[in-house]
């Protein structure tokens, strides 16, 4: 018997260090389970199965240990299975191993089975209740099945059938002789609730993860730090690059409120005097405060020689469609001739404004929204 408990443990073991390999991250306090077993007991031999039948009851505390091994503590009690008076008149106090024969022989997906079977066996301590002094001791051994299943979405709960067979090892014989008899043995058919309680990981049951060896996790710390670095050249080039378009912004700004040099021209036989160009800020027709000093010194110029025209041409950077740069082009050339004429008097026949669409007079498009003034001398005569 003890070579067979032996041999019983050693396997136990086998299966629990092969589970490492499946299950990790489990603490002491998981995988518990409290559960209550309610049936009958009958004699196994020389006794009517039904007409001998006796209740019984009791309660097992569970811990599995691996998907595959599993320990129980259980006590049970029995009704009136001798001549003793007593209400309860044996209990059995076991410490069982358990088998789950469905994960020994096909992979544990990490989730328990709907159905599933479990082999139990163990020694227990078996004990007469008598009237009066006289009560029995000897120790026993079980040997049954676990028909399981695993109620629940969580599959917190499990309603199983437990047929097993209850033997006292001593029973009238002396201690040296403990044997195996059938005379001093009995079926017992329990029914069993039992509650998974939650473990660390939130689940009630054993959970799967994926084990990587040193190497591997090597490999993978090597590949996120390659990672990090080049997530840390991306984000100083993105820096780099933000600080570049925060340049083009600023010289886009300066450009377009700098003041473009302006000449006015008078066109005679023999002076020559330069234009005067008005800038326009993109999509704008209205002249800004600091393009009003050039239509000034237009309007200067012509109130000093009265004899003098200006003709006023408007011109749109190639952005937008050929009918919108049309119009803007002859609002320039407009908004000039009405500051001309409102605010500085010029009379309105010595003024020609004309839209010419886009202009290309320089090499920068955004410097052709402009509005050119040129200014003519009627009583010399022009070639």
């Amino acid at each position: 018997m003890k070579k067979i408990v032996f041999s019983f443990a050693l396997v136990m073991g086998a299966f629990a260090l092969n589970a490492q390999n499946v299950i990790q991250g489990t603490k002491f306090g998981d995988n518990w389970a409290l559960g209550l077993n309610v049936g009958a007991v009958t004699p196994l031999t020389h006794s009517a199965f039904f007409k001998n039948a006796r209740p019984a009851f009791g309660l097992h505390l569970d811990k599995q240990l691996t998907p595959i091994v599993g320990a129980t503590l259980q006590g049970m009690t029995y009704v009136n299975t001798s001549f003793s008076k007593t209400a309860f008149d044996a209990s059995e106090v076991s410490a069982l191993g358990r088998i789950n024969l469905m994960n020994l022989f096909s992979a544990y997906n990490g989730t328990p089975r709907l159905f599933e079977i479990e082999a139990v066996a163990g020694i227990g301590w078996l004990h007469g209740y008598v009237n009066g002094t006289g009560d029995s001791n000897s120790w026993s051994t079980r040997m049954g099945l676990n028909l399981n299943f695993n109620l629940g979405e969580q599959k917190a709960w499990t309603l199983a059938l437990k047929p097993a067979l209850i033997y006292d090892m001593q029973g009238d014989m002396p201690q040296s002789a403990s044997r195996f008899n059938a005379n001093n043995a009995v079926f017992e058919l329990t029914a069993g609730l039992t509650y998974h309680f939650v473990c660390s990981t939130g689940e009630h049951h054993l959970t799967k993860v994926q084990t990587y060896n040193q190497a591997e996790i090597d490999n993978l710390n090597a590949s996120i730090n390659s990672l990090r670095g080049e997530l840390s050249n991306k984000n100083n080039q993105i820096g780099r690059d933000a600080q570049a378009i925060d340049d083009l912004k600023r010289a886009l700004e300066e450009c377009n409120n700098r003041e473009i040099p302006v000449e006015t021209v008078v066109e005679t036989n023999s002076v020559r005097i330069p234009e005067t160009i008005v800038t326009f800020k993109q999509g704008r027709v209205t002249i800004d405060a600091s393009q009003l000093p050039n239509v000034e010194r237009v309007a200067s110029y012509m109130n000093k020689h009265p004899e003098t025209t200006v003709t006023i041409k408007g011109y749109a950077s190639p952005e937008g469609s050929v009918e919108v740069n049309e119009r803007i082009a002859k609002q320039r050339a407009e908004a000039v001739q009405k500051i001309l004429t409102t605010k500085y008097r010029i009379d309105a026949k010595r003024i020609t404004a004309e839209g010419q669409g886009v202009g290309d007079m320089f090499s920068e498009p955004d410097w052709n929204r402009v509005s050119i003034c040129t200014i003519t001398d009627k009583t010399d005569n022009v070639e």
